[in-house]
């Protein structure tokens, strides 16, 4: 049509030559991983929700532990988020949000009781952890911190990811591991970009913050002050043996588990995700010149320090000051919460970037931790899995227990890992002449240092934020490093701990 050609050309768009063709919109290829691993995790579900019931689970001293419809219901719904997560099949937030739903509609918890979980004061802990480390970025305290500590370990990568663990664990000692998790992360990540990538997914990143996660709980099985699962346990372990565990005492059997195994996280990421670059040339000139540049410290900076370290100061004062005891920690972390809000250090605009895909996730952990524990099912799954090993070596037996509690506290609360299995455990230790001491010992370690699943920690759901690896990535290198971790357990029983005086067969 000749008149629709000189319109054409009269505005300004001459038709594109005769040999050139015009694309149309590209069609998105169809994602059948996705979809098979969605229909796998379901088709379990469905598979383990309807088959007839399960014969009961019966301890060495014969007390039968049975297996409800509900029961068998959580452990069905245990395997599909399980699957969902690992292959990332959706948002994990959105995973999270199905263990929901699925409970209520098909009658394994009400919905109450399942969605009153996602608002768990353990999950209000990690928001409030989440806020310190948006306070420490807005102010640029992240930056200055940063720049201090690569001061000190210079330009080699290998010496930048040890540093960064160093500071990890040891923050774990003072500090929930989930606190100092929240305070590293906005560090690391300026620390990476003068990496040189950009946001580009490479060892280094990897090593950084899936490392970062590591070493935060390795770092929190040394003091009580590093989580709640050493407090609860000890209580309980008052409780069973009428034996208290002192503060010091812990530190004296954790202080060369935990530090042993960062410097094993350390040297297993240097083999495995060995960073591509060996020296960050210009490093320290560079990091001189920001420094330069922030200027002294501001006004807000200094309240940010003064007001996290004043909460940091009334969680450690828990185990000594009885009015504090009965306070839950969400309670002081989200007081820092309230302050930075109140003296406008945060806005609604920071607010409004809290990475709510991670709360979520551990959300729905949370829920489906209560749900296994409430409806039976953890206590069924743990003492079939203990009498197994009755009748095996002691050593077997004691470290089926701490890979129990390993497997356990990686999709359950790590109090809830230790409340199912030590009661059972210690009534078989007994019958193998096993000291309770190492037991308890032994399933702290493994409770502090869920590898596997970014659900087993929030430290782990905050070192996925970076983007910079897959939770499928982290399930690999987090299993081998599991293995790792038992192997070094085992030695420390059978070497370290007598030589520090623990007592590991009942005479």
């Amino acid at each position: 049509m000749p008149e629709e050609k000189d319109i054409k050309t009269k505005q300004g768009l001459p038709e594109p030559p005769a040999d050139i063709l015009v694309a149309g919109p590209s069609k998105v290829p169809f994602d059948w991983k996705r979809v098979m691993f969605i229909l796998l995790g379901l088709g379990l579900f469905l598979w383990i929700y309807f088959m007839p019931a399960w014969g009961d689970a019966v301890d060495p001293a014969g007390k039968a532990f049975p297996l409800s419809r509900e029961g068998k219901g959580a452990i069905a719904l245990f395997i599909l988020a399980g699957v969902w997560w690992v292959f990332e099949v959706l948002p994990i937030g959105v995973t999270s949000i199905a263990i929901g739903v699925f409970q209520a509609l098909f009658s394994i918890r009400s919905a109450k009781d399942a969605f009153k979980d996602f608002m768990d004061p353990s999950v209000m802990f990690i928001f409030g952890s989440v806020v310190v480390g948006l306070a420490f970025s807005t102010t640029g305290l992240t930056k200055r911190l940063a720049y201090k500590m690569l001061a000190i370990v210079g330009e080699k990568t290998s010496m930048i990811l040890l540093g960064a663990l160093v500071v990890t664990a040891g923050l774990s000692h003072l500090m929930a591991h989930t606190a100092a998790a929240a305070t590293v992360f906005p560090i690391l990540l300026a620390i990476y970009a003068l990496y040189g990538e950009g946001d580009k997914q490479t060892n280094f990143g990897k090593a950084l913050f899936i490392g970062m996660a590591y070493a935060a709980g390795a770092g929190s099985i040394i003091t009580f002050l590093g989580s709640a699962r050493a407090a609860a346990g000890a209580g309980m372990f008052a409780e069973f043996t009428g034996r208290s565990i002192g503060f010091f005492e812990l530190t004296k059997y954790m202080f060369i588990i935990g530090w042993v195994m960062v410097l094993l996280i350390w040297g297993y990421l240097m083999i495995f995700l060995k960073p591509e670059k060996k020296v960050i040339s210009g490093l320290k000139e560079k990091v001189k010149k920001l420094s330069k540049e922030l200027g002294p410290m501001t006004r807000n900076e200094k309240f940010v320090i003064i007001t996290v370290l004043g909460v940091v100061a009334l969680m450690s004062m828990q185990s000594f000051v009885p009015a504090l005891k009965t306070m839950d920690r969400a309670t002081l972390i989200l007081i820092s919460t309230l302050m930075f809000f109140i003296f406008k250090i945060l806005t609604v605009k920071e607010l409004e970037e809290i990475p709510w895909n991670i709360i979520l996730l551990f959300s729905g952990a949370m829920s489906i931790g209560f749900c296994l524990w409430k409806t039976g099912a953890a206590q069924w799954m743990a003492v079939n899995w203990l009498v197994m090993f009755q009748h095996a070596h002691w050593l077997v037996f004691v470290l089926s227990i701490a890979t129990f509690v390993l497997i356990m506290t990686n999709f359950i609360m790590n109090v809830a890992a230790i409340a199912i299995s030590l009661p059972v455990s210690l009534v078989v230790a007994q019958y193998l002449g096993v000291s309770p001491d190492v037991i308890f010992f032994a399933s702290l370690v493994t409770a502090g240092m869920p590898f596997v699943l970014l659900i087993g920690a929030a430290p782990n759901a905050i070192a996925y934020e970076s983007k910079q690896f897959t939770s499928g990535e982290f399930f690999k290198h987090g299993l081998l490093l599991s293995v790792v971790l038992i192997a070094f357990l085992g030695l420390a029983i059978k070497t370290f701990w007598p030589m520090f005086g623990m007592s590991i067969l009942i005479k």
